[in-house]
C-alpha cells in the first residue's frame, strides 16, 4: 500500500492534474466513478508499472525475512554410564556453574572395585618388603655356601697334600669324596646365587610391574567411580531438570535434564533469506531487526557470515538413489547477524522470532571517480527506496503487538 501512495504521487496525481487544470474536467462530473479508468488510465497503468517496479527493486536489494530466530545450543545432561540416582543436587531449574555437581549415581560398584585395587597396591607393597627380606636372606644364605665350599675345598686341599708327600697315608676314597663335597658345596653356592638374582629381579622388575597395573587398576577404578557424579560442562542454566533419586538414567533412553550454557543465544541472530536474494547478500550489509519477545524496537544489526551452501540440498549416501522432487521445500540462504552495538540482543529472549531487513549499500561504488553518471543515479535510486523499506519494518514492528495479541485470537 506504501508502494502504491508513492507511486501514485508521481504517475495519478500529474494525470489527475493535467485532466481537471488543462481539459477542464471535475470530479462528478466529466471524472466519475464509472469513468475513472478511461480518463486516468495513464496515470493509472504507469502507477501499477511503477508499484510492481518499486516492489521487486525494493524487496531484491534491501531483502527481508520472517525466518529469524536467535538459535542457541543446549546440552544433554547424561552420565556415560547407566544407574540408579542416588542423589540430587539441583532443582527443576537453576543456574550452575562449570564443575558443579548436577546429580550422583549408585556408586557401591564403583567403590567397592576402587577398595580392591586399593588393596591390591598394598598387597603389592607388602609382597616388595617380602622380597627384599628375601635378598637378604638370600645374601647370608651365599656367604654360608661359600664358607662351606671353601671349608670342603681346604680339606681336599690338605689331604691331597698328605698323599703326594706320603702316598697310601690317606686313602684315595676320601680324597674322592671330599672332591664330591666340593663340587656339592660349588653347586650349593650356585643355587644361592641364583634365588638372590631371581628374589632380586621380583624387587627390581616383577613386583614393580605389577604394582604399576595395581595403580593402574586404582586410576581406571578412581574414573569409574568419577563417572557416577554427573557435573556440569560449562556454565549455564539447567532447565526441566526432573529427575530424583531412584529414577534410571542412560546414554541411549532417558537423559536427566537439559544444560544450556551462559549466553547462548544472546550473541547472533540466523536468519534465512531467499534464494533468489543470493548474489545481494554480502558480508558486512547492514540490516535492522525487530523480535516479538522485545516488541517495538528496533535493532541495528550487521551481517557477519553468509552460508555458502543450502540445506535443502544436502543428502547422505544410502541405497536409495537421490530424488530431487522430494525436495519439495526450498531451501534459504542462511545468514548470522550480530548487533551493530553492544548490548543490542539485551532483552530478546533466546528462541525468539524475528523479521530481519537488510539494506544494500553502494555507497563506494558512487564515490568511485569511474562510475558514470548514469549507474551512480541508478544506485542512488537504489540506496534511498531502503528508506520505504525500513520505513515498512517500523510499521510491522509497531503493529507486532497488536497482531499478536489482538488479530489473531490469543
Amino acid at each position: 500500500m506504501l508502494e502504491v501512495l508513492l507511486c501514485s504521487l508521481v504517475t495519478i496525481l500529474p494525470d489527475y492534474l493535467f485532466r481537471r487544470y488543462v481539459q477542464g474536467r471535475r470530479l462528478g462530473k466529466e471524472i466519475t466513478f464509472y469513468s475513472v479508468w478511461y480518463e486516468l488510465r495513464w496515470g493509472i497503468t504507469a502507477c501499477l508499472m511503477l508499484t510492481v517496479s518499486l516492489i521487486t527493486m525494493i524487496f531484491y536489494f534491501h531483502p527481508s525475512t520472517s525466518s529469524a530466530t536467535l538459535y542457541f545450543r543446549t546440552v544433554p545432561i547424561l552420565p556415560e554410564g547407566s544407574g540408579r540416582v542416588a542423589e540430587v543436587n539441583v532443582g527443576f531449574t537453576q543456574a550452575v556453574k562449570k564443575g558443579d555437581v548436577l546429580f550422583s549415581l549408585d556408586s557401591s560398584r564403583q567403590q567397592a572395585a576402587f577398595e580392591t585395587a586399593k588393596r591390591k597396591i598394598l598387597e603389592v607393597d607388602a609382597a616388595m618388603t617380602a622380597a627384599q627380606s628375601d635378598v637378604v636372606k638370600a645374601e647370608a644364605q651365599i656367604q654360608e655356601a661359600k664358607a662351606n665350599h671353601q671349608q670342603a675345598l681346604d680339606e681336599l686341599e690338605v689331604k691331597s697334600e698328605l698323599q703326594r708327600r706320603n702316598p697310601g697315608i690317606v686313602p684315595q676314597r676320601d680324597i674322592d669324596k671330599l672332591k664330591v663335597l666340593v663340587d656339592q658345596r660349588q653347586a650349593g653356592v650356585d643355587a644361592a646365587t641364583a634365588a638372590k638374582q631371581s628374589t632380586s629381579l621380583q624387587v627390581t622388575t616383577l613386583l614393580p610391574a605389577q604394582k604399576s597395573s595395581a595403580e593402574a587398576a586404582l586410576a581406571q577404578a578412581q574414573v569409574d567411580l568419577d563417572k557416577t557424579v554427573v557435573r556440569a560442562g560449562v556454565d549455564g542454566r539447567v532447565e526441566q531438570f526432573l529427575v530424583r533419586s531412584g529414577d534410571v538414567v542412560n546414554q541411549l533412553m532417558r537423559p536427566a535434564g537439559i544444560l544450556i550454557p551462559e549466553e547462548a543465544g544472546r550473541k547472533l541472530l540466523q536468519a534465512g533469506f531467499g534464494q533468489i536474494e543470493a548474489q545481494v547478500m554480502k558480508t558486512g550489509m547492514v540490516a535492522e531487526a525487530t523480535c516479538m519477545s522485545k516488541p517495538w524496537v528496533i535493532i541495528p544489526m550487521v551481517i557477519t557470515t553468509v552460508q555458502d551452501y543450502i540445506a535443502a540440498g544436502q543428502f547422505r549416501s544410502g541405497e536409495q538413489l537421490l530424488e530431487v522432487q522430494n525436495t519439495v521445500k526450498p531451501g534459504t540462504i542462511l545468514v548470522f547477524l550480530e548487533p551493530l552495538y553492544k548490548g543490542g540482543l539485551n532483552g530478546v529472549t533466546p528462541g525468539s522470532s524475528c523479521i530481519v531487513n537488510a539494506y544494500t549499500s553502494n555507497h563506494e561504488e558512487i564515490s568511485a571517480k569511474d562510475t558514470p553518471t548514469s549507474r551512480k543515479i541508478a544506485l542512488h535510486v537504489v540506496d534511498g527506496v531502503g528508506l520505504v523499506h525500513a520505513l515498512l519494518l517500523r510499521i510491522q514492528a509497531l503493529l507486532l503487538p497488536i497482531q499478536t495479541l489482538v488479530l489473531s485470537g490469543h
